[in-house]
Formats: C-alpha cells, structure tokens, sequence
C-alpha cells in the first residue's frame, strides 16, 4: 500500500477461521479491496483484532456526538460508547479516558442542557469514572453540577466514589488543579445539605476508616491541600475587591522599611509603691541569687508598664534586630501598620461560607491522632495568606487546631509549634501574647509553653527566648498563678538567664506574689543551697555507680556530700535516662561521662551541651540517642573522645560533628551509618 488507510474507510472486520486461511490473520475490508494482517502469534493477532475494532468503533461515536439531534438518541449513544469502553478486553488507559474526553467536547460545546439532561449523563457515564479520574472539561461540568444543584442525589451517588478515589491516589494538584477545585466543590455541596457539617464530617470519617489507623497515607495531605486552596480563594476575592486598603497593601508587600523601624522597647514591671524593709523571717536565699523585696500580693491592675529608654538595659533584654536582615517576620509584616490593629476584614457572603467550612474541616482533621502529626508538619510553616492570619474569624476557627497539637503529649506533634526554621516566625509566636492571633489572656500560650517545657526545651536557648521576647507576658500570667510559667521564672534564676539584677529581683517579686509562687522560690533556694554545698571543694575525682542504679539513686548520692572534684563519671550499664541530666550539670568539674548501654537519650544531650562545655571525654555506646541529640553535641568544644558506638548516627550528622569540633581526635561510630 502506497497511501495510508484511514479507520473511517473500513467496512468489515474479522479474524480469518477457516481451515485452509493463513495463520493468525486479521482481514479489513474496504471499499476497494481486501487487506489481511498476519501476525507472529495468536495474541498479537487478537490484540489487532480488538484494537482496530475499538478505534474504528471510537471514530463513529466521535462523529455522532460531535452532531448532536435529538437528545435522547444522544443519551443511548453515550451508554453504548461507555458500555463498549467497560466490555473491551484491551487493558490501557486510553480506553476509558477516550469516551470521558468525547463526552467532555459534547458537554463544552452544548452549554444550554437542562438540569435533568445533566444528570442523566452524569449517571450514564458513572461507571467509567469508577477507576478514572475525569478529564479537566469534565471537572468544570461536575463542578457547575455541585453549585446550580447541591442537593441533587448525583451529588451523593455518582460523585462521592470519584471524590474518595482523587483523595486516595497520589494527586498533583499542581497539575490537575481542576479535580482539587471538583473535590473542594463537592465539600462545599455537602455543606450545603439540610445536615450540613454532619454529613461533611461523616464523608472525613469514611476517607479515615473506622480504625485508628487510616489506611491511605495520601487522604490526609489531599484534603490539606484542598483546604488550604480553599482559604485562599476567600481572601484572593477580598483583596481583589480591596485594592485600594492601604493596610491590605503593607500586609501583602510585608515591611519594605524593615530596618528603619526601631525595635521595640521591652517593658519592666514596677510595682506602684517602694518595697518596705523585709519582715524577719528564716528563709534566706542563695548568695547565687539576689536579696527578695519583701512578700507581698501585687495586683494586675496596680502593675505599671513603664518604657525602659536606657539602652544598655534594653539590651540585657531584648536584641535588635541587625540591619539589612533577610526576609521579615510574619508578625513584624502583619504589624508595620497601627492601622491593622483596627482592621476589620469582611468577607462576602459565599467566601465567608467557604471559609468556615474547610476551617471547619481542618479541626476535623486535628482530632485524629494518627492524622496530627502530618498534619502539625504541613501546616508548621503556616501556609495561609497574611490576610487570613489578621482576620480574627479565622484565627478563632484555627486556635482549636493549635489547641490540640498544644495537648499532644507526641514531640512531633507540639514542636511544630515552633518556627520551622531560625529567624521565622511559627504557632507559639503567633498565638502568644502580643501575637496577632492571640485573642485571649495568654491561656494557649501557657498550654503551649508547658508542653514545650514537659519534651525536650528545657534548655537555656528556650528559655533565653521566652526572656527576650515574652518576659512581660510570663511575669503577668504568672502573677496570676499560672503554675508553668511560675516554673519558667524559677528556671530563669537558676540558670542565669536574666543578667539585670533589677529585672531579677522583679521576677522573684512576681513569684513571692503568689502561694505557688513562693513555695517554688522556696524550693529553688534549697535547691541552690544544695548545688552550692554539692559543687564545694572536696569528694572524689572518679565515681562508678552500680549496675542497674536508677535517676532517683543518683540524685540520692549527689545530695550527700560535695562533688566538687568530681571529674570521671561513670553510669555505664545502669539504668539511668535523660532526666538525669539535670543531676549531671551541676558538677562544674566533670570532664569524662561514661553513658554506655544506659537509657540516656536527646533530650538529655541537649541539657548536657548547655551546661557541661568543659566536657572532653563522653561515651554514648549503645544509647537511644539520634541525630537530633547528637547534633548539639557541636556545641561542646572541648571533646576530644567521642564514642557512639551502636547509636542512630548518620553520616551527615558524622560529618558535621568533626567540621565543628576542632579539639576531637578519638570517635568510635563502629556500628552505625556513618562506619
């Protein structure tokens, strides 16, 4: 054949069966003649056979439909073209993607059908979109569907499986934005039922599963990013309607003049009389901290804010920030204008309807704890546009979502409360007090801070945050017997992180305030009277505790004498953990700590790189410690022995390690990644 033969030009089809044909033929008849087709073996044969079939059967549909008559002839044209796409034994994708992209072109170029031809092709094309995505066109009609008539039982019926099989795969919506906004409307259609919420609620449990473990890991980031596109497009609106706001504006472009605005002063707590001579009494405190004003109730509204204008003293507090830093705060952008302290944002009526749906749904989301730990990770680097974080519906809707990853008692979870790196802004910022979300006395705030407190931040870099940036809020909600943050205070004395004697003596004026109060000032006196007898000269330089001694042995011995030569420690084989770092930091003289085949783990290496920075010689074979516990060890510049024989240690975190401990010479990673 010299030209090429079209499939609209063939008459019969047919395999060749007599006894006398040639093997494995396929025959084509056309109006000039016939062809046969021979084939290496059977199945080759057969799979011409259906292949040339489905093609020329496809051409005919395409043609009726792309002529449209009369409607009803259309409609048993449709199920004709979906039942020979399911009977087809071929197995390829195109087979059913072809009809759903014929019907698409018939549906885009008849836009006048009635609400009942809709459905009737809806249902006709049902069982195709059972194992297929629909095509973009497609989308748009099933969209218009789910807004002109969300309370059709299509919506139900034939959308619900589409829906749970987009949520279930891997989807980029990146790439098929069309099938998240079919899925944000079908939400949005069973919102609009007479149930409402609950049957919204119902569709998020049946994507879960009645277990408590889901068994689709990409439900979760699916409906993440559905919601999240979702809340944009109601602020997308808003700030095309409001392009005149000159507060919108400085929200969107952020602080252009960042580092021409001065940074703000930090306040002092005074009281609003002088301290009276201090009545007799027998407590005394440590020489370590200064002499208390006398006890005495202070109230919130006797308290005075006063603008500390001596800037030595402003920077014992709070650091400016360095000019010509990169990208500002999220919160320094959301307040560059004291105007947006009184802005009132307004949605309309259907984006505000928008919004409390999926900000409803990501609450949904929160209750499930095995979803919240991906879900902490997604939204850790707040994804949502400065508009949403300054309208105070949608923070009130989102702190119930914050609430819950501040309960979990999981450290993946509540530290995605923090800023997802150095010099941004997170959760705890945004809803402490001052925060743009904050909405209330700062009792998030001190959910938040507890339960950082409880894992693994215990350590000076938090708590030296917590004294430049939230000191005034922790000083108030302590004042009113806020027992975590009377616990932040106490830890600021004991380590040393306030230096302003002033300021000092105001914290221990805040915690003699209180019953509470006062009884952990107490407790923090005799504990520094302990730690002064216990780091006194004298007691042995080398120390060896018994196998299976426990952090309640240890701390039973160090209370006994003084350890103030101390210089070898061994707990090798014992079963000490991470709560015995608190005990190990207060020996000034430990140079060498044998931790092997013990309990201890991250969180006491970070309270160890803080404190012990004259350590050289540590042992962590066979520990629970990883890379995050192990990466502070970068700190301590004096190890020259590290062994972490048979620990989580990667190569990375190896590397790391010798690039930034100059003074190590011997390591032991025998055993690990890293070997």
């Amino acid at each position: 054949m010299e030209a090429p033969l079209s499939y609209s030009t063939i008459e019969d089809l047919q395999l060749l069966s007599w006894d006398n044909a040639p093997k494995y033929c396929v025959q084509l008849s056309f109006p000039g003649g016939t062809v046969l087709l021979q084939a290496a073996n059977s199945y080759l044969r057969d799979q011409w056979f259906h292949s040339i079939q489905w093609k020329k059967k496809i051409y005919k549909y395409r043609k009726v439909l792309n002529n449209p008559s009369r409607w009803d002839v259309v409609l048993k044209e449709i199920r004709s073209l979906v039942d020979m796409a399911l009977t087809s034994p071929l197995q390829d994708e195109s087979i059913h993607q072809a009809p759903l992209h014929i019907i698409s072109t018939l549906l885009a170029e008849n836009t006048n059908l009635s609400a009942q031809d809709h459905e009737n092709i809806i249902v006709a094309i049902a069982p195709l979109l059972e194992n297929n995505h629909p095509p973009p066109d497609l989308c748009e009609f099933f969209c218009k569907h789910c807004r002109e008539r969300p309370r059709s039982m299509v919506v139900i019926e034939v959308f619900t499986p589409v829906v749970q099989r987009i949520l279930k795969h891997n989807m980029d919506f990146g790439k098929c934005p069309r099938l998240r906004l079919f899925t944000q409307e079908y939400i949005l259609a069973l919102n609009e039922l007479n149930a409402g919420m609950e049957v919204v609620k119902k569709f998020i449990h049946s994507m879960h599963g009645p277990t408590g473990q889901c068994p689709h890991p990409r439900v979760l980031p699916n409906l993440v990013a559905v919601c999240l596109a979702a809340i944009y497009s109601c602020y997308e609106e808003f700030i095309n309607s409001r392009d005149n706001s000159p507060s919108l504006k400085e929200i969107r472009n952020g602080c252009q003049q960042q580092s021409d605005r001065k940074p703000p002063m930090p306040m002092r707590l005074l009281r609003t009389e002088p301290p009276t001579p201090p009545p007799n009494t027998t407590l005394s405190p440590p020489p370590a901290l200064p002499l208390s004003p006398p006890p005495s109730i202070v109230n919130s509204s006797e308290i005075l804010v006063e603008l500390e204008r001596n800037n030595n003293t402003a920077n014992t507090l709070r650091k400016a920030p360095a000019e010509g830093d990169g990208e500002p705060n999220l919160i320094d952008c959301l307040l560059v204008s004291p105007a947006l302290n009184a802005l009132s944002i307004q949605l309309p009526a259907h984006a505000d309807r928008v919004l409390g749906c999926f900000a409803l749904i990501l609450k949904m989301l929160s209750d499930y704890d095995d979803w919240r730990p991906a879900l902490a990770s997604l939204l850790q680097p707040i994804p949502f546009p400065k508009e949403a974080l300054a309208h105070a519906k949608f923070t009130k809707e989102l702190k119930y979502v914050i609430q819950r990853f501040a309960e979990d008692p999981r450290q993946e979870v509540h530290s995605c409360l923090l800023s997802v790196r150095s010099g941004k802004d997170g959760w705890f910022q945004l809803y402490s007090p001052g925060g743009v979300a904050c909405d209330d006395d700062g009792e998030l705030f001190a959910s938040m801070v507890h339960i950082l407190m409880g894992s693994c931040y215990k350590t000076k870099k938090f708590l030296l945050s917590l004294a430049e940036n939230k000191l005034g809020p922790c000083m108030l909600l302590a004042l009113r017997g806020n027992q975590t943050m009377v616990e932040i205070l106490c830890l600021m004395l004991e380590y040393n992180i306030i230096e302003n004697k002033d300021t000092q003596l105001q914290i221990i004026s805040t915690l003699e305030s209180t019953q509470v109060g006062l009884r952990m000032y107490e407790q923090l006196c005799d504990r520094q009277r302990e730690l002064k007898e216990l780091q006194r000269k004298g007691g042995p330089t080398r120390l060896t505790l018994p196998s299976k001694s426990t952090d309640a042995d240890l701390a039973r011995l160090l209370s006994s004498g003084s350890f103030g030569n101390l210089e070898n420690l061994s707990l090798a084989f014992t079963n000490v953990t991470s709560a015995c770092a608190e005990q190990l930091i207060k020996l000034p003289s430990l140079k060498q700590l044998n931790l092997w085949s013990t309990q201890f783990g991250d969180a006491g290496l970070r309270l160890l790189s803080e404190h012990l920075a004259c350590l050289q010689v540590l042992n962590l074979c066979e520990t629970p410690v990883t890379d995050a516990g192990l990466l502070s060890l970068s700190s301590m510049k004096s190890l020259c022995s590290l062994n972490m024989n048979s620990t989580k240690l990667t190569a990375d975190t190896y590397e790391d390690l010798k690039a930034k401990l100059p003074n190590l010479k011997e390591v032991d990673v025998r055993y690990t990644e890293a070997w």
